[in-house]
């Protein structure tokens, strides 16, 4: 396999598909991430080709036969922690939650299969350089785990409008518009443990 390694996301509504493949690429920002409205478009792709399926569940269940020999690279999309039970020969992620938990979700599935990356390819050396200053990332890390700007100023000791400058330095070195994105980059880059978000 050469290149980076891809995913395909298998969903017939566009608008969920193209979110998971915008959170899935600042995750995993190594991995090419490819959508398909159906299991025929995936079928003409070359399905062997990636390393793992998001798959919404309807698709599953039509195609379980394939799926089930797939089922390691499998992830199903329920829209309900309940309907996840009905599929528990698979990993499931459940979508239909608030962003935060969504993001929470995904990296722990990352960390759980592929622990601190050891079977994906190296990060691009720009993507492993550490860009923040010590207290950028101290600040980051107080972002990430849900403190309010007044909350880090009294931690750190540091005026609010400290903490303002730094968070807007943050996100610019960074290129990041949200803490979800923030979080993900935290937690892959080592910086917050995800059990304290």
């Amino acid at each position: 396999m050469q290149g980076r390694p891809k995913v395909a996301i298998i969903d017939p509504n566009t608008l969920s598909s193209l979110g998971l493949k915008q959170m899935l690429q600042t995750v995993m920002p190594i991995m090419t991430v490819d959508t398909y409205g159906s299991f025929l478009e995936l079928e003409a792709n070359h399905p062997e080709k990636y390393f793992h399926f998001f798959v919404a569940m309807s698709i599953v269940l039509e195609h379980k036969e394939f799926f089930m020999a797939h089922r390691r690279k499998t992830i199903v999309l329920t829209l309900s922690l309940g309907t996840m039970s009905q599929l528990s020969e698979f990993h499931c992620l459940c979508i239909n939650v608030p962003e935060q938990e969504l993001v929470r979700s995904l990296l722990m599935l990352e960390q759980h299969a592929h622990g601190k990356g050891e079977n994906l390819p190296p990060m691009p050396k720009v993507l492993s350089q550490k860009i923040l200053t010590d207290r950028e990332i101290e600040v980051m890390s107080l972002i990430v785990q849900g403190y309010i700007n007044k909350e880090i100023a009294d931690k750190l000791n540091i005026g609010l409008a400290t903490v303002i400058t730094h968070r807007k330095n943050i996100m610019e070195k960074l290129g990041m518009k949200s803490v979800s994105a923030l979080t993900i980059y935290a937690v892959m880059h080592g910086y917050v443990d995800i059990n304290a978000i």
